[in-house]
């Protein structure tokens, strides 16, 4: 999201859903980004300033997340995609806000800075799975209450064998089926990467509202069975060639959620000292020339 937004306005001036769910997105758009140890500061600093400028200005969507277990200063930013009109569509809506906020030759600098903050990064676009997830929210208003209340999420990048993929499908599946029969179950979200990825990736997260969450959750051996877990290690054994877990938690002031997440939980996705911000409007250059000159 960020990052494709980043080098087009970089090159102007110089990161799966049923019907009822649609107006949120059939993909995700993630930018993923490790920064230098020594820039956190400066990178945390130049992304409150962007949020800060897409929220004032009908600017892009995205919610930001921290990685607290993982890989060391990995952030993530999340956006909603209906499709892939739509990434075009929130690049020019971030270049605009941007520009309007800043002005372009600043907001040029302000982003040359942003990715030297940097020590590597990827954007992916990864697909919905609603026929793979387990008790998706039932409507938008479900899905905003959902994530809006959330504060860390667990995701499993599952990378699958080559010729393994209807296999792994049929597992999730069986998971999916036997999941949704146990009332202590909590919604599982299934996306597959479709852009940016190697291979076959299939992304298996956990939304919580608190680390509490993941505390005495039903184990896959109770959810399957006896019978139904031997066939899903041994199914597993021979579809997937690895996994991958991380834990991140959300940054509020590094966002700027979609108008119905925000509603959910606006103390939280709105703090005192994102608000403060928002009323405080840059000076445009004319004003700031003005100011300059009656000062001389």
């Amino acid at each position: 999201m960020m990052r494709r937004a980043f080098r087009a306005l970089l090159l102007s001036i110089f990161f799966i859903a049923p019907l009822a769910m649609q107006a949120q997105g059939d993909y995700l758009d993630v930018f993923i980004a490790q920064v230098k140890p020594e820039k956190v500061t400066d990178f945390t600093s130049i992304s409150k300033k962007v949020a800060d400028a897409n929220r004032r200005n009908s600017g892009d969507h995205w919610i930001a997340q921290q990685v607290i277990y993982g890989e060391g200063e990995v952030y993530a930013f999340v956006s909603f995609r209906q499709d892939y009109a739509e990434i075009d569509k929130g690049s020019d809506a971030f270049m605009n806000a941007m520009s309007k906020a800043y002005g372009k030759d600043a907001a040029s600098k302000m982003l040359h800075d942003f990715e030297g903050c940097l020590m590597s990064s990827r954007s992916e676009l990864r697909k919905r799975r609603p026929d793979l997830s387990r008790k998706m929210p039932s409507d938008m208003a479900a899905y905003a209450k959902l994530v809006g209340g959330s504060r860390v999420l667990r995701t499993t990048a599952v990378h699958v064998r080559p010729g393994h993929v209807a296999d792994f499908e049929a597992i999730l599946k069986d998971v999916k089926s036997a999941g949704e029969q146990v009332e202590s179950t909590q919604p599982l979200f299934i996306s597959q990467g479709v852009e940016g990825t190697k291979g076959t990736t299939f992304y298996v997260s956990a939304l919580r509202s608190g680390l509490d969450g993941f505390d005495k959750n039903p184990t896959m051996h109770e959810i399957l069975g006896e019978e139904g877990y031997k066939k899903f290690l041994q199914g597993s054994a021979d579809a997937i060639e690895s996994t991958e877990s991380t834990l991140l938690r959300f940054s509020p002031e590094l966002s700027n959620p979609p108008e119905e997440i925000m509603a959910a939980a606006p103390d939280f996705w709105q703090p005192k000292s994102v608000l403060a911000a928002g009323n405080r409007k840059p000076k445009s250059s004319a004003t700031k020339a003005s100011a300059e000159k009656a000062n001389q």
